[in-house]
């Protein structure tokens, strides 16, 4: 998911009451629900396709959810320390606890991988374990309706809690209620993998805002690919030499090692892409790569 989904969901754990466990527990939290798309950084020294194959990945997984919020916790226990010493420390703010840091912080970062595991894309749970991707196929990257609902009800926390009244239930509610909107987000994406069985596989692909559909991607047992019943891709994935495209370009290995349905183009100009039916027709971008030369036949060795 975004990042605002991230940090909502964050902020809605601390207003819950959590917040009052420690100082600084908000910014451990919230940047604990963060901390795994450190990741993010790949892109300073990975090109093209590369940063499919390495996100989602080693910093999602058991060894980085214990080790990075620790380090989170140490800093900001030693921020605490450095206001202290130097008499900027906030009045206001409650003692530091670095327990009750690492805590918050282990919290808010185990939130991340499963808020990633509800779209399409995909998330390597247990690098650098094993290298399985799973998807849940339950929400869009970016849910408008999420956002709403969770920044609402943390405004409305907020106030309440200025006022004095209940805003530590009014959090627990507003969270219940987007795990009510996630099971049945989920339960549109079952009932629409169900309706046809003549598919080995069928990705239920949510929109960005009408939560209630889904685009269809079926997978043929010949390697083919089907979204909302037309064909995806003007050439049989047989037609190339995936094997060949792995040894030889570093683009498509990293392409073919995320992708979870890989389908083929012939250009016009005679070149063939390699993109993936979840983001097809995608013209440019890192999101498809062009294959080397001599790796791909038209059916019949044309």
């Amino acid at each position: 998911m975004d990042n605002l989904t991230h940090s909502l969901v964050g902020a809605l754990i601390g207003q819950t009451g959590l917040k009052k466990k420690t100082g600084l527990a908000m910014p451990a939290l919230i940047i604990g629900a963060n901390l795994p798309d450190i990741d993010a950084a790949c892109f300073f020294w990975l090109e093209g396709t590369e940063h499919l194959g390495f996100r989602r990945g080693i910093t999602h997984g058991p060894p980085a959810l214990v080790v990075l919020p620790l380090i989170l916790a140490g800093l900001l226990w030693g921020w605490d320390r450095w206001q202290a010493s130097r008499g900027k420390r906030p009045e206001g703010r409650v003692p530091v606890h670095f327990g009750w840091l690492y805590g918050l912080a282990f919290i808010g970062a185990l939130t991340h991988p499963a808020l990633d595991w509800l779209n399409v894309y995909g998330i390597r749970f247990f690098e650098p374990f094993s290298s399985e991707w799973y998807y849940g196929d339950t929400l869009f990257i970016i849910d408008g309706w999420l956002w709403a609902l969770m920044a609402t009800g943390l405004w409305l926390a907020f106030r309440r809690e200025k006022r004095g009244g209940d805003w530590r239930g009014l959090a627990r509610n507003v969270l219940g209620l987007a795990g009510l909107y996630i099971v049945a987000n989920y339960a549109f994406s079952e009932y629409d993998r169900q309706l046809d069985s003549s598919f080995v596989e069928t990705i239920s692909s949510p929109p960005p805002f009408a939560f209630w559909q889904r685009e269809t991607i079926g997978v043929g047992g010949n390697g083919t690919f089907y979204k909302d019943g037309e064909r995806v891709g003007n050439r049989p994935i047989s037609a190339c030499d995936l094997e060949a495209a792995r040894e030889s370009s570093d683009q498509a290995r990293a392409f073919l090692f995320w992708s979870r349905a890989p389908v083929v183009d012939r250009l016009e100009d005679g070149t063939w892409r390699l993109s993936d039916a979840r983001y097809h027709p995608v013209q440019q971008g890192n999101f498809n790569v062009i294959l080397p030369n001599g790796l791909c036949s038209e059916p019949g060795g044309g």
